[in-house]
């Protein structure tokens, strides 16, 4: 792609690595997004070498500096966790100047994303068809609740909304219980991860084309996408896939089940699952737990019989580990062949030394709370790595991007903060 002068700048100098050595190097981002579908987007971004500029309102900033802070005056850790290596620029849409302000920084960029509630970015005078006329190479992406076309569209959506609408919650909890919101916020950053792809992909087709194009995510969407063996299940039963607990989905096998581990916390459980395709797991579980007497067992004999009576197999695999630790139980069968997980909770993985030397969790050094943890990039290249940098302060950026991509005086710069724009 052509990159012009002013892209191959490193603006403002804080930059702890060549853009021209990431994946995404020249690629600038207007991020308009706030809370976590879009951030989440921006932020996989910024994490393969994008300079994400992540424009705020005066004063206040973004919506999610201020959720559920621990401490007052504190970005909150939830905008820590979803906003690392962005740069910040404030800008009060409001304002005729701030709008030229911004204006001016799509003229110069890449991709644009927003996602306000239905209508809000078109009531700015920010559409689609009139971004698209101010630079017609730009990649134009949001996210919403619900398809624009649909009878949902001005809906407004959070995660749990969406995975209501999108069949998760139907498919969640126990057999015969209500259903029940899973603890992954897979609508929010699965929208995100969905738009990110659509980015990259338009930014491909623009190699070709020279121009851009609009990318469109429903969080409704999203989350159909992630509930396919769901799907699988439904044809399978000619009815709506069921709640089914810990139990698979698509019928056929057991063990499938979280199991008790010593020394009984509210964690201390492993999760066995054994193929439908055949027996050779279900037969190296027995040999581990001392068991080979089930081996002819009409029972267990076959997945589909062990799927019929899966309480007895439940039964049978807790009397074993219910006395082991949940990480013994993990190596014990891992080694064996046999799929098993021990659960995991947020402390255990974020401590993790093996996680902390892959760079899954990172540590940054946030100048208002000092060195604080995260989850860092999860995709992994191995001609392009971009360091972990903390979130921005609000407006941390203002002038060096200004000043430097737009040629904004500090005398023009000092008014326009004074007068609220920026």
């Amino acid at each position: 792609m052509t990159i012009d002068a002013a892209s191959k700048k490193t603006l403002g100098g804080t930059d702890s690595a060549p853009r021209h050595h990431t994946a995404l190097a020249g690629v600038r981002v207007v991020d308009l997004s706030q809370f976590e579908a879009g951030p989440s987007c921006t932020q996989t971004l910024a994490w393969l070498g994008a300079e994400v500029i992540k424009i705020e309102a005066p004063g206040r900033g973004e919506q999610g500096r201020g959720a559920t802070s621990d401490a007052p005056g504190m970005d909150a850790h939830f905008f820590l966790i979803l906003n690392s290596n962005k740069r910040s620029v404030t800008c009060n849409l409001k304002d005729p100047r701030g709008r030229d302000l911004l204006k001016r920084l799509i003229e110069k960029s890449d991709v644009l994303i927003e996602n306000f509630a239905p209508g809000t970015i078109e009531r700015l005078g920010f559409g689609y068809d009139e971004v698209s006329k101010i630079n017609p190479r730009i990649i134009y992406a949001q996210i919403k609740g619900f398809a624009p076309e649909g009878p949902y569209a001005d809906y407004l959506a959070f995660d749990a909304i969406a995975q209501a609408a999108g069949g998760s919650l139907s498919i969640t909890g126990e057999e015969d219980g209500r259903p029940i919101k899973p603890g992954l916020n897979v609508a929010d950053t699965g929208a995100g991860l969905h738009c990110s792809i659509g980015i990259l992909a338009a930014l491909h087709q623009r190699a070709t084309t020279g121009l851009g194009q609009r990318v469109e995510i429903s969080m409704q969407d999203a989350v159909i996408n992630f509930g396919r063996i769901a799907y699988a299940a439904q044809a399978n039963r000619g009815a709506a896939a069921p709640r089914t607990g810990n139990q698979s989905i698509l019928a056929g096998t057991s063990p499938s089940e979280v199991y008790p581990c010593a020394p009984g916390g509210p964690n201390d459980y492993v999760y066995v699952y054994t193929t439908r395709a055949g027996n050779h797991h279900w037969e190296r579980l027995l040999a581990v737990i001392g068991r080979e007497d089930l081996l002819t067992d009409e029972r267990f004999n076959t997945p589909k019989n062990r799927q019929t009576n899966y309480k007895q197999v439940d039964a049978i695999v807790a009397e074993w580990t219910r006395t082991r630790e949940k990480r013994d139980v993990m190596k014990l069968f891992g080694e064996a062949g046999i799929p098993a997980s021990a659960t995991f909770d947020t402390m255990e993985l974020s401590l993790d030394p093996t996680l902390r030397k892959r760079g899954t969790f990172v540590t940054v050094d946030h100048p208002q709370r000092g060195p604080v943890t995260i989850p860092g990039s999860m995709i992994k290249l191995s001609a392009s790595h971009v360091p972990a940098k903390a979130a921005p302060l609000l407006g941390s950026d203002t002038d060096a991007v200004y000043g430097d991509l737009l040629d904004v005086s500090r005398e023009e710069l000092a008014t326009l903060r004074a007068e609220k724009v920026i």
